[in-house]
């Protein structure tokens, strides 16, 4: 990876001065992503009566998964946000991720407490389609950022097969 943009300019690094950004970055993900779990997760009598797929990993993995996943989106969005939240391209990444945020936080009460399996499947699905170009335009804007949300995007992916795995089985 190089250490200049697609301009050819010096890309900035992180460094001791770029850590409360981040840091209030990463908080703020992790208390918004993790807020509708917390007000409502799996742990429903309704949920426990599912029929699990056999993809369905160990509860206690959703517990690492998402803070690790977060960390990460936060960091890239503080890249985003410190690089180019004044250019067009910087302001339509932001939009995406805040969009891709929304509904990543729709899937939760869809499909616990709505506990609606199909929609929550067309929420995921949705999510999935959001992120594709967020991480694009992450990408664009600097790569290590895109990188960051590279792990996001293969855990998404897995989520609609499992999703969808829920659906068939119940």
């Amino acid at each position: 990876m190089s250490d200049h943009d697609e301009t050819g300019r010096r890309r900035p690094t992180l460094d001791r001065g770029d850590l409360p950004g981040a840091v209030v970055a990463v908080v703020l993900v992790n208390v918004v992503g993790a807020l509708p779990a917390v007000l409502g997760g799996p742990n429903t009598a309704w949920f426990q009566s599912l029929a699990k797929p056999a993809i369905y990993p160990p509860p206690w993995v959703f517990g690492v998964v998402w803070p690790l996943l977060f960390t990460l989106m936060g960091v890239a969005l503080y890249v985003v946000w410190r690089d180019a939240r004044t250019t067009t391209r910087g302001v339509v990444a932001l939009r995406l991720f805040v969009a891709q945020m929304a509904v990543n936080v729709a899937w939760t009460p869809t499909f616990f407490s709505a506990q609606d399996l199909t929609v929550a499947l067309a929420v995921v699905a949705g999510l999935w389609l959001v992120l594709v170009p967020t991480l694009w335009t992450f990408w664009r804007i600097d790569r290590r950022a895109g990188g960051l949300l590279v792990p996001y995007f293969l855990w998404v992916s897995f989520a609609v097969l499992l999703n969808y795995r829920f659906v068939v089985l119940n």
